[in-house]
């Protein structure tokens, strides 16, 4: 392939196998940079034959990233993590880590850096997580001022962690929970953030900018738990859990590697996450953002009683 080079961290996961493919379709070379080469083989064919690569990268290490971004015309940063483990901090990956990608950009005279980050990113925030997003894209500017920075409510998708879990939840426990059930969420479609990016890599004018990426419509955490069960045909109970309850299950779920919920996560579930006013999102893109309803019952079907092959009554 005689495209350009876009070298993705982190593009073996959620968002990072579909901008593969997106990116793919429009021709780039991607070089996808992971912890864990062999267990990102799998993103191999979704380009061409020799179109995408593998490389081993981990960004607590300046000189796998130096490789990685070696002779790279652009770089996705989709590097993150949902709760803190071992030497897998915040501070390590959403800040040091983002620094150090957009430093040694800088330095590579990379063409576009696009960093991901999250509706919520305050440094004023009670949440760890939060703050450390805020961090990092304060990190990412203050080295390559041209970053362009996405950040995306709640994404949706066929092996997405919220409607799958849910989904999940309510077939494994016949109950539905409901924690800070008026918070607002706007659900947003993998396959449009990767459209995004991949526009924001076409675009000069996105240089510098953010982008908070929602779908077309805002639902209060309730009302999502309601779609899940009427998707998914389980009509289980939803079962309020007051804040203070739901607390102390978080206090000790987080001691366990891989925790339902944490407490920093409940945190975030007190504030609204829904793209804010006067921020440049979708429309700014050219994109007209795919709504819930028209994707999620292809993927939740195999959650219902009788599976895909019982039709709607």
């Amino acid at each position: 392939m005689d495209g350009e080079l876009v070298t993705i961290f982190g593009g073996s996961g959620f968002i990072g196998k579909t901008l593969v493919q997106h990116l793919a379709k429009a021709g780039y070379r991607i070089r996808v940079a992971v912890r864990r080469p062999n267990n990102a083989l799998f993103v191999k064919p979704l380009g061409d034959l020799g179109q995408v690569h593998i490389a081993q990268a981990n960004i607590r290490n300046k000189a796998s990233v130096v490789a990685a971004i070696k002779d790279s015309d652009h770089v996705v940063n989709l590097v993150g993590v949902l709760h803190e483990s071992g030497p897998q901090t915040f501070q390590k990956i959403h800040v040091d880590g983002a620094a150090l990608i957009a430093e040694v950009c800088a330095y590579a005279s990379v063409k576009k850096l696009v960093h991901l980050s999250s509706i919520g990113a305050n440094a004023e925030s009670a949440s760890k997580y939060a703050r450390s997003k805020a961090k990092g894209e304060a990190e990412v500017l203050k080295h390559f001022p041209e970053a362009t920075i996405i950040r995306p409510s709640v994404l949706f998708g066929p092996d997405d962690n919220f409607f799958n879990k849910f989904a999940g939840l309510a077939k494994m426990f016949r109950v539905l929970p409901v924690i800070c059930g008026d918070t607002k969420f706007q659900p947003v479609y993998v396959g449009d953030v990767a459209t995004a990016i991949e526009n924001i890599i076409l675009t000069d004018s996105t240089a510098g900018k953010i982008y908070e990426l929602g779908g077309p419509r805002i639902y209060s955490f309730r009302e999502l738990m309601e779609m899940v069960n009427k998707v998914t045909h389980q009509n289980v109970p939803l079962i309020t859990v007051p804040l203070q309850i739901a607390y102390i299950k978080a206090f000790f779920l987080g001691m366990f590697p891989n925790p339902m919920v944490t407490m920093d996560q409940l945190q975030l579930m007190e504030h609204d996450n829904v793209v804010g006013e006067n921020m440049s999102d979708f429309v700014d893109l050219g994109i007209n953002p795919t709504p819930v309803e028209a994707i999620i019952p292809n993927y939740l079907v195999h959650y219902r009683p009788s599976g895909q092959f019982k039709t709607a009554s």
